[in-house]
């Protein structure tokens, strides 16, 4: 099992939380702080950069401020205050070149950066302006972004286990809402027809990581050909939803703001509709406490119906970076 290198060319805080959050997917169960730092965090650290001797590296603040007063950290933050500085004595045109081509390239972003940059003369409103900028993007979602999806309601996570289904209704992979954190099960990747999805105009589907099949409804006979149609769900007996059904385009707007025109963002509060073909009907994304069983195991409901939007519909939309060997090891 893998973990990125630090090398010195990375923000030490950066660089730990990405491995604790990538720590609570990967194993979920591991709480031994200590033995993480000694089998995770350490042998992750390069040969070049040397660890004080004599400390007892028994959290992870002690880490942190190590790593942080390593020779290479200094080097690293002079490298760059001099790149700054040293925009102060090249032309303006020269200086938004240089900023533009430090950016990740794609359509949005070049045209973004473009309206942001136009008017402005001063190097230290070009600076503050492309900080703000290179932080506003980087908590976009993408086409192709993995996310978790959790339940604003109960605080679990959207989640599907794969080769697990239902034993009633269609009989397809089931869907329900599990771990307060998330975890394998809990990834999706989502897909859609653009670079960046805008509020009011973008259907995106669902893709699970683990099994990838897609979140969506399932219209047709249930496994003993004897019910034809959309199904019920489990426990409440509205619309089923689950994995690899025939109708999987989601729509989503903002749970708070009507109308809402912006970029779908990292942690965005959203409903998700989808619409029921046959009857031209949109129905919600759901939860609610009530359980289902299969075999032993209990499981929270997931649903989709169509009455007023309430608190049971929103959910935290969360991007998960896509480090391969993230998703790789899953």
């Amino acid at each position: 099992m893998e973990f990125p290198k630090y090398d010195g060319n990375i923000y030490p805080d950066e660089w730990i939380n990405d491995i604790q959050k990538n720590l609570k997917i990967r194993l979920p169960n591991n709480q031994n702080i200590i033995l993480n730092i000694r089998n995770v965090f350490i042998p992750s650290i390069d040969s070049t950069i040397k660890l004080p001797t004599g400390i007892d590296f028994d959290n992870i603040e002690t880490l942190r401020k190590a790593l942080k007063e390593d020779i290479s950290f200094t080097i690293f933050k002079n490298t760059n205050k001099r790149k700054l500085q040293s925009l102060k004595y090249i032309p303006e045109k020269e200086q938004k070149e240089y900023l533009y081509k430090s950016l990740s390239m794609n359509n949005y972003v070049s045209n973004e950066f473009y309206k942001k940059m136009k008017n402005l003369t001063s190097i230290n409103e070009l600076i503050k302006e492309f900080e703000d900028f290179v932080v506003d993007e980087s908590n976009l979602i993408k086409n192709e972004s993995i996310v978790a999806l959790k339940h604003i309601a109960t605080g679990k996570y959207l989640s599907s286990i794969k080769n697990l289904h239902y034993t009633t209704g269609s009989g397809l992979q089931m869907v329900f809402v599990g771990s307060s954190e998330p975890g394998s099960n809990s990834l999706w990747r989502i897909k859609f027809n653009k670079e960046v999805a805008t509020y009011a105009d973008t259907s995106i589907t669902l893709q699970h990581i683990k099994s990838k099949k897609s979140l969506g409804l399932y219209y047709g006979y249930n496994k003993n050909q004897t019910v034809h149609g959309y199904h019920r769900s489990p426990a409440t007996e509205h619309t089923e939803v689950c994995c690899n059904g025939n109708m999987n385009y989601w729509k989503f707007n903002h749970s708070k703001l009507q109308n809402h025109q912006g970029y779908l963002k990292s942690n965005d509060i959203i409903n998700l509709s989808i619409n029921k073909t046959y009857y031209n009907e949109d129905i919600f994304l759901r939860s609610h406490d009530v359980q289902f069983t299969i075999g032993e195991d209990k499981f929270q409901e997931v649903v989709c119906y169509n009455e007023r939007l309430g608190g049971n519909d929103g959910w935290c939309i969360e991007l998960i970076k896509q480090y391969i060997w993230t998703i790789d090891a899953l």
